[in-house]
């Protein structure tokens, strides 16, 4: 079965790999920052090991090299990310003495004696002599706990609340824990309540013998309820079953939209449901997902693949009840109804645009529509189109606009389950208005440094974004900007808006005006034309790029690499440039805006140096050990490049139909990507040597080109190439055999 496949500890802790100590800057950066969460995919509330007692920024709930288990956590975390859990709860087992600090009462335990898996985890708390095990669906979870002691049996019930805001009740007559987190918001608005709360209840199988709740280090027996008065305290709830050896159980729902919501998932998606039928949902639910690609390889590689594909289905998550209810977006009141469709929020889109967003469009086209239409409810609610939307709120956390490739891309490939008159309305407003509400404009809405893109066609350096988590960055944002005026150029052609369509591919082609033609790099620029002096394309940091260098960013015209290639002086140019960064060990896989570089050869006539180059980054920069991931994460983006670069292509310009072609490593891929309808991927005679194409055929026809189109996916068929241990350096070597470029069509 493909879960049995799945690590979940890969990237929990720091990186091992030589490119990231060489790279990264911050320590978080050395991190994938991955939890090994329980749960299902996408799903609501994740439950993972904590060992660390805290929703600050850039901390997550667990890591790999820290010995001592403090609880299972309901944790809404980032997949791989770094910035903040939110709304979380954490359920604590003890036995003997009742410790409530979440420091003192945590456990030794030790990895021999931990199980984990996507559906179910399992360990063996060493000083409580506690048997603790978890398992979750969507909204909900159980717990086992088997207590060995004899002592008296405890369980600690704390919203993670570092301001202090929590809120628990004890209601002894119906065995039940209930409580909530507020949210507050990071990036804009840092600090500010985030208008929404996690939401609990815990309902338990056993009697309480006692009761209480407990704020700081005062306990309070037989106290009911307790509201935090956000004096940065811990608090919670405990209950106490007896001293006699025993097997309790808990039954968890999670919402959030109240506690009443929390109560009905957890009757409705839970019921009479027995510990074991939960965990065999969960793991047919996990097999189900991830059995859409089947795989002919090693058994490392298949480990390796089907790990990274189960770390790209934690985010985004659902965010709506089972009656469909969820909080308005960017301020939680009124509840809304999601009708015919699932809520998501937490989209990471500077990074799962590339190719985690992309993947989901082929494995799971309806989940991705309701996805879609999820940023088109929160663009309605909120006035609009969110650039980075998470814990259901604006922020302008990252640079872009990426909202546009999402959406784009999903309507070029044939997902049409959203309002797609509202999402293009949105877009169009991101695209061609200025906010000049300078409170909502601090709040997240609306294009950063909008106003001088449109003016001067670049953001020059004189423009800063203080409202901005990233405050300068101009030369990367002009980049992406042009990239999505060109998605939105694509969408606006399809619903023919000609008039948009063709002013927005005209300002697609503003990355020329930050590639500096005297030394083809991405350039600093001011508003009067002047390019900064004192330039060094291979520093490691610039303040007008976007964590990393000029020379690492000067490849993202995914849209124009043609265009981009006669700045360089040609096809011949531009791959000397791409030599000079991988030869020489510029290129940071651990960090997204590298990770389309390696198959841009197959638009210069050297596919084979994609094919030598993206099989030396699967094999330098992912493994399957705990420090298997060399840069942080980031919603699934890390992994979903190398699922896609495993199965053999990748999505360079998600907004086309168009998938370059890499170097597989498996014998045979098939993807379901229909009803009874499969595309296979055969790489006769692959090895890690015989990484070069000699040969391919198409459905039995010979085929040249370097890319297949998502219309080929979807009807199915099969992709035939013949590998050697040698380039051959005629295939796909021709005009026609190249993908898409805006300045060729």
């Amino acid at each position: 079965m493909p879960v049995d496949y799945v690590a979940t500890m890969i990237g929990s802790a720091p990186s091992a790999t030589e490119s990231a100590k060489a790279h990264s800057e911050a320590g978080s950066e050395l991190k994938g920052q991955t939890i090994p969460a329980v749960g299902v995919p996408n799903g609501m509330t994740q439950w993972t090991p904590q060992t660390r007692a805290t929703e600050t920024k850039c901390i997550a709930p667990f890591y790999y090299n820290d010995n001592k288990f403090q609880g299972f956590r309901g944790t809404h975390w980032l997949n791989g990310s770094c910035v903040q859990d939110y709304g979380s709860v954490t359920v604590m087992p003890l036995s003997g003495e009742l410790i409530t600090n979440p420091e003192k009462r945590a456990s030794i335990f030790s990895h021999e004696k931990e199980q984990s898996t996507p559906e179910h985890y399992s360990v063996w708390l060493q000083d409580h002599q506690i048997n603790a095990e978890v398992t979750a669906l969507a909204r909900t979870a159980m717990m086992r706990f088997r207590f060995d002691s004899g002592e008296e049996s405890f369980i600690i019930i704390e919203p993670n609340s570092d301001e202090g805001e929590g809120f628990v009740e004890v209601l002894r007559e119906r065995g039940e824990i209930v409580g909530y987190n507020p949210v507050h918001r990071i990036y804009q608005g840092s600090g500010q309540p985030a208008g929404i709360s996690g939401y609990f209840v815990i309902k338990f199988d056993k009697k309480f013998m006692q009761s209480g709740v407990w704020l700081g280090d005062t306990i309070t027996p037989m106290g009911r309820i307790l509201t935090g008065k956000g004096n940065r305290e811990k608090l919670g709830a405990y209950v106490g079953f007896g001293d006699e050896k025993q097997v309790i159980t808990a039954r968890i729902g999670t919402s959030f939209t109240s506690i009443e919501g929390a109560r009905a998932n957890l009757e409705k998606e839970l019921g009479t449901k027995t510990f074991e039928a939960v965990r065999k949902s969960s793991r047919e639910a996990w097999n189900e997902a991830l059995g859409k690609v089947e795989v002919a390889g090693s058994e490392n590689d298949k480990a390796l693949f089907y790990s990274a594909l189960y770390r790209t289905k934690l985010s985004p998550r659902l965010f709506s009840d089972v009656d469909g209810s969820y909080p308005s977006f960017a301020g939680g009141t009124p509840l809304q109804k999601a009708d015919g469709f699932d809520y998501y929020c937490d989209f990471s889109m500077w990074d799962s645009f590339r190719a985690a967003m992309p993947l989901g469009i082929i494995l799971e086209p309806k989940r991705a529509g309701d996805m879609v239409q999820s940023l088109v409810k929160k663009a309605e609610q909120g006035g609009w189109m969110p650039i980075f939307p998470c814990w259901n709120h604006y922020t302008a956390a990252m640079v872009g606009d990426h909202g546009m490739s999402v959406i784009a891309d999903a309507y070029a490939k044939n997902v049409r389950n959203f309002d797609v008159n509202s999402a293009y309305n949105f877009l169009r407003k991101n695209a061609f208005e200025v906010n000049t509400n300078v409170k909502s404009y601090e709040a997240g809405q609306g294009r950063r440094a909008q106003k001088s893109y449109l003016q001067y066609g670049y953001i020059p350096l004189e423009d800063s974004v203080w409202q901005a988590f990233h405050k300068r960055e101009q030369v990367s944002r002009t980049l992406e900007y042009a990239y999505d005026d060109f998605c939105l150029s694509t969408f606006a052609a399809s619903l023919g808006k000609t008039e948009d369509a063709d002013q927005l591919r005209s300002r697609a082609l503003n990355y020329r005006n930050v590639i500096d033609p005297s030394t083809g790099y991405a350039r600093g620029r001011y508003a009067d034309g002047r390019w900064i002096a004192d330039f060094d394309p291979f520093a490691k940091r610039a303040s007008f790029i976007t964590e990393g260098s000029p020379a690492q960013y000067t490849w993202f015209v995914p849209q124009d690499i043609a265009g981009l290639q006669k700045i360089m002086g040609g096809k011949a140019g531009f791959a000397a440039k791409l030599d000079t960064l991988f030869e020489q060990g510029y290129y940071w896989h651990g960090n997204e805006p590298n990770h389309q570089i390696a198959y841009l050869y197959a638009f210069a006539g050297q596919p084979w140096k994609t094919q030598q180059w993206t099989r030396t980054i699967m094999r330098s920069e992912y493994d399957t050990s705990v420090g298997g991931l060399s840069g942080n994460e980031d919603g699934g983006q890390m992994s979903a490049w190398l699922a896609f670069s495993m199965m053999g292509f990748y999505p360079v310009a998600p907004g086309t139909d168009q998938y370059v072609l890499g170097s597989p490593v498996f014998e045979e891929v098939s993807i379901e990507t229909g009803k009874n309808r499969k595309f296979t991927v055969k790489a006769k005679g692959v090895s890690d040597n015989a990484r070069y194409i000699q040969s391919a055929t198409l459905n039995g026809k010979p085929f040249t080109r370097t890319y297949v189109t998502h219309g080929e996916l979807l009807k199915g068929g099969t992709l035939v190439l013949q590998m050697g241990d040698k380039p051959n350096k005629q295939w796909g070597a021709q005009d026609t055999d190249m993908p898409f470029s805006l300045s060729k069509h």
